[in-house]
């Protein structure tokens, strides 16, 4: 990390890696896509409420972002699975697993394991919304 501060430093002792706390403090991927093709708010049995922006094009994944109303472990998630579904189909991201966004990461303290599922849901939920609309 370029410049350590007191928010880094708590999260390094939480157990978080270098990778996720980047994540965290750069707000990677977070943000609003104007007129997304899909779109869905899902909050988890936690609290925590995420929601995913797609655009799509031939069933290929463009962009993608995500809000969240949560902890570094929800903006951790959502920045990571945004990282690895970009420029991936429908098909393709539908099978990355909790397991896989977590080894991205690296490292997370394990209460905040349930932020990846969350993430997950999610994305889950977006998806299937756009095919919904779309398979008509």
């Amino acid at each position: 990390m370029e410049k350590e501060t007191g928010q880094v430093n708590l999260l390094r002792m939480s157990g978080y890696s270098d990778k996720a706390i980047d994540y965290v403090i750069n707000r990677v991927n977070v943000g609003e896509i104007e007129k997304p093709d899909a779109c869905v708010a899902y909050t988890g049995p936690c609290g925590d409420t995420m929601q995913i922006y797609l655009k799509i094009d031939s069933d290929r994944i463009t962009e993608a972002k995500f809000q969240a109303i949560g902890c570094a472990g929800s903006y951790a998630s959502g920045s990571a699975l945004m990282e690895m579904i970009k420029g991936e189909t429908l098909e393709q991201a539908e099978k990355i697993s909790v397991d896989e966004i977590l080894n991205h990461l690296g490292t997370m303290p394990p209460p905040k394991i349930h932020c990846a599922c969350l993430a997950k849901r999610t994305l889950e939920q977006t998806i299937n919304q756009y095919k919904s609309r779309t398979e008509k």
